[in-house]
Order: C-alpha cells, then structure tokens, then sequence
C-alpha cells in the first residue's frame, strides 16, 4: 500500500457510496457547515419564486391533466370520426332551453346528441346534469374515450354543491368547451352555429379539425368559475376583436382563476398551458354559493383580447 506523509492509506469499506477519506484526514470543520447551510439558504431564496408559479401545486397539475384528457378525447372522437369535431354546446334557444338537455334517446339523428355536454349547470338540485353523472354525461360522444372518468370534467379546486330532496351533492362539471370549436348543435344537419349571436357571426365556427390553421393558438376546453359554469361552453364576445376596438371588449363568459389568478386551457394541437390574468377584473372574488357571476362590459381588458385571439379568427 502506498504512503503519503509517512502515513498508510486504508481501502475504502465495501459498498461505500461516496468514497473514502484517509486515516486521520479531518471532517467538516464549523467553518465548512456555516457555508454549507449558506449555499443552500440562497438555493431556497431562488427557487421558492419559482414555486410559487401557477402549474406546479398538486390541485393545479392535476386540473391541467384533467384538461388534457378531455382534448385527447375530443381528438379521439375527432379521428374516428371523419375529423368531424363535437358541437361545442346543445342548441341555443328553442324548447330546449331549461335546464340540462339529455340525449334524446327517441330520436338517434337529433342534433344536441352529438355536443359534448348537454349540461346546463345552475344550483337547482332537481337539475340532475348539475350532479348525476348518469343524467347526462355518461351519454355523450366523448364519454367513452375519457376511460369513463367522471372528475376529470372538473377542477379539483371546484367545491361548489346543490342540494336535491334533503341531500348535498358535489357539482360535476366547471370544464367548458370553446363555443368557435364546433359551435352550437344547429336545429338540424352536422354543421355547428354561432347561435346566432351577432358578435359571433364574422368569425370561424370550425367543424372540422383540419379546419382549424393555428391549432397551437386555438384552445378547446378551460375551467371556469363554479359562479360563473353554465352552458358547458365558453362564449367570448368578439365585439372589438377585429377591427381592434378595445374600449368596447366584453365578457359574455367568465374564465376560471383558481391557480393563482390563472385558468388551465388546452389547445387544439393536445399541448395544455396555465393562463394568468393580468387584469383584476377579470379575477374577482367568488361570489356565495349559488349566485351567478356576470361582469359585462369590460373596456380596455389585455385579457379579454387574448381570450378573443385564442378563441377564432376572421372567416
């Protein structure tokens, strides 16, 4: 064995991990601890604004997930399917209005059978497509390429509930599907409608997924707020979109803001990001249970332009 300063060296134990020191080589003086603990309290200082950032607390990974699975079922459904898209929403207007609209069994070849939803949430109990997931849900198009996962139609950070003959019930549904993709079920034939909404009538309702030319900047589903989820569809106003007017931006819809004034949106090229809002009107505190939020008019909104320019684009 060789020597060093006159002292031997001793073979490292067997199975040792990290390596040896030599007989009488010192350990960690107070000096080297001190530093130690330094470098990794400037370590945390870095990395805790990073922690901070929306996407990475469980609730918010996990309704990023739950928005991936429901545009990998759209796309599933879109595949096998002759690229035809699912109407983003039942019909608008007509007798079919009040409260949620069931597939309509009796009738294979109707329209509103093939939306996505045909949950029109409240927080009246006896609306049964408020939280009987066999009501409505399990019936539509995409239910069989979701692996027939009720919770991934909500954020997790969704803790709204109805009451129906003495008992409380979860809410199911705060997912909603962008109104431009696919459109609303139209009275009859397999092309969606803009519903006739006069702000929507000048922009793209696309029908089929090859249609759509910015996939990456086209979103299909978000999560909304439990005050403001209706139609399982989200409608952006488009009034001042193009031309470019924004004293006159609106909501029609309000956008979720769970995640630390952000919503989960997934886009029609299957990638999924975290959105934050940078206008406090967009993200105002939720209302009590069972109130409905409307915000209207919203000039000068930076958010409501991004809403309208990932929603559509000019026919």
């Amino acid at each position: 064995m060789k020597t060093r300063k006159g002292k031997q060296l001793q073979s490292a134990p067997p199975g040792t991990l990290c390596g040896w020191l030599s007989a009488g080589a010192r350990g960690f003086t107070r000096v080297d601890l001190v530093a130690i603990i330094a470098v990794l309290g400037v370590s945390l200082l870095i990395l805790l604004p990073a922690l901070a950032r929306p996407g990475l607390n469980s609730k918010t990974i996990q309704c990023l997930n739950n928005n991936r699975q429901l545009q990998n079922a759209w796309r599933m459904y879109a595949d096998d399917n002759s690229d035809t898209l699912v109407f983003a929403s039942t019909g608008a207007g007509g007798g079919r209005s009040g409260g949620s609209v069931p597939i309509d069994v009796g009738n294979p070849n109707d329209p509103n059978n093939f939306a996505w939803s045909g949950a029109h949430m409240d927080f009246n109990g006896a609306n049964r497509g408020n939280w009987d997931p066999t009501f409505d849900m399990q019936k539509r198009p995409l239910w069989p390429y979701t692996s027939r996962n009720t919770s991934i139609y909500k954020c997790p950070c969704d803790t709204s509930t109805v009451n129906f003959l003495g008992k409380t019930y979860p809410r199911i549904l705060s997912m909603a599907m962008n109104l431009y993709v696919g459109g609303f079920a139209p009275t009859s034939g397999s092309v969606g409608t803009d519903g006739g909404w006069p702000f929507a009538a000048p922009y793209r309702i696309y029908s089929k997924l090859s249609l759509i030319n910015s996939p990456s900047s086209i979103f299909v589903f978000l999560d909304v707020r439990q005050d403001a989820a209706n139609w399982s569809v989200f409608m952006q106003d488009t009034t001042g979109y193009s031309p470019n007017n924004p004293a006159s931006y609106m909501f029609s819809d309000i956008p979720g803001m769970y995640h630390d004034r952000a919503a989960s949106f997934s886009f029609a090229d299957g990638h999924t990001e975290m959105k934050r809002w940078f206008d406090s009107r967009t993200t105002p505190p939720l209302l009590p249970a069972g109130q409905i939020l409307n915000i209207g008019s919203s000039p000068n909104n930076p958010d409501i332009y991004w809403l309208q320019s990932h929603s559509t684009a000019l026919k």
